[in-house]
């Protein structure tokens, strides 16, 4: 007699669910949101089989909805991950993370010279090639890769 073996993870009554996330990105995400400071009931799984990844790291965060600030720091670190808003046990939308065109105090600039490294002012970058993850310091204009990028 086989006997199926499953992990039960209790379901969302409200909330978000945080999914297709690299697993190598998993914990930066965590990091990112400042979730382990949050009060909330949170599930984190990682390295799940995924299609699209190989494997994947899943986030659930019970009662907790993300601004459109929090959602574009996410961007930086792994696009295309999605996000299902939760409510009353429904999915009631599903986005999926994309690069805004500007990101403010996010991204830390790698140019020693520029202001921003020099005096007390938030960091501003135009996305310049969403695909390649190309951004433009405001300031001094230095360009950098989304690969070699330090988060403040």
């Amino acid at each position: 007699m086989s006997e199926k073996k499953e992990l039960q993870v209790a379901a969302l009554k409200n909330g978000t669910v945080i999914d297709h996330i690299p697993s190598n990105k998993l914990f930066t995400v965590v990091s990112l949101l400042g979730l382990q400071d949050e009060d909330a009931n949170i599930t984190i799984g990682n390295n799940f089989e995924s299609k699209k990844l190989g494997k994947k790291g899943i986030i659930k965060i019970a009662d907790r909805f993300f601004t459109e600030e929090e959602i574009s720091r996410l961007s930086v670190v792994a696009s295309k991950i999605k996000l299902n808003i939760i409510r009353d046990y429904e999915v009631v939308e599903k986005k999926e993370v994309e690069m805004p065109d500007e990101l403010k105090g996010i991204v830390k600039c790698n140019n020693p010279k520029c202001i921003t490294n020099n005096e007390p002012m938030q960091t501003w970058f135009h996305v310049i090639d969403k695909e390649k993850g190309l951004l433009k310091c405001h300031y001094c204009e230095k360009e950098q890769q989304k690969d070699n990028i330090k988060l403040l």
